[in-house]
């Protein structure tokens, strides 16, 4: 038992490494790490899809466009939209023509009713899909990873529900139906996708 503890312990490491390495080599990804470390947001973090769809991309040996580019922060003192559209010109501003989707996650819970969010990784703890739950930043030059469900599930390609919608017969629905409306598989082929 200790062993095998052990070895989840290494592959915990080995994917975080493997995530690291990927994105670093990635100029696209990177320059977007920098424009959103400029702002000096409290707690913000590129996330969701970006992040997945680049490692999918990665195993997969393809390369799928850009929808849009996940940055969260959480700061409970300006909670308004306007503010989350000034970050987004200001992100527009320093990567031209870019997909930006700014949400500061000290207000996202009402988006879904759930109690309110004490941070961005428990924003992110929030997220439908496990392997949709994975963030990254610079902070101080060095990339960090967050990822409260762990990388597993996203390196080896399984899409299962987050415990928030998974234990919760009124969230889970909603999982269900993003992955139909999604359709990942026909993009990877790869993925097991858990319905």
């Amino acid at each position: 038992m200790v062993y095998l503890e052990f070895m989840k312990e290494i592959d915990v490491k080995n994917y975080e490494k493997r995530l690291v390495d990927i994105v670093s080599q990635d100029t696209y990804i990177m320059s977007i790490l920098n424009a959103v470390e400029k702002l000096s947001l409290n707690d913000a973090w590129v996330c969701a899809g970006l992040i997945r769809n680049k490692i999918w991309d990665h195993l997969h040996n393809i390369t799928t466009p850009i929808n849009d580019i996940d940055v969260i922060y959480f700061d409970t003192s300006d909670t308004t939209l306007e503010l989350e559209k000034q970050l987004e010109n200001e992100l527009r501003f320093l990567l031209p023509n870019q997909p930006w989707s700014v949400k500061n996650q000290a207000r996202m819970h009402m988006k879904s009713d759930f109690n309110p969010f004490s941070s961005s990784l428990d924003g992110v703890a929030h997220f439908p899909e496990t392997p949709t739950a994975i963030a990254v930043r610079l902070y101080n030059k060095e990339l960090e990873v967050m990822a409260p469900y762990g990388l597993q599930d996203l390196f080896e390609m399984k899409v299962k529900p987050t415990p928030f919608y998974q234990m919760n017969s009124r969230y889970y629905p909603i999982y269900i139906e993003r992955m139909m409306k999604k359709k990942w598989d026909l993009i990877w082929e790869k993925l097991s996708i858990e319905i």
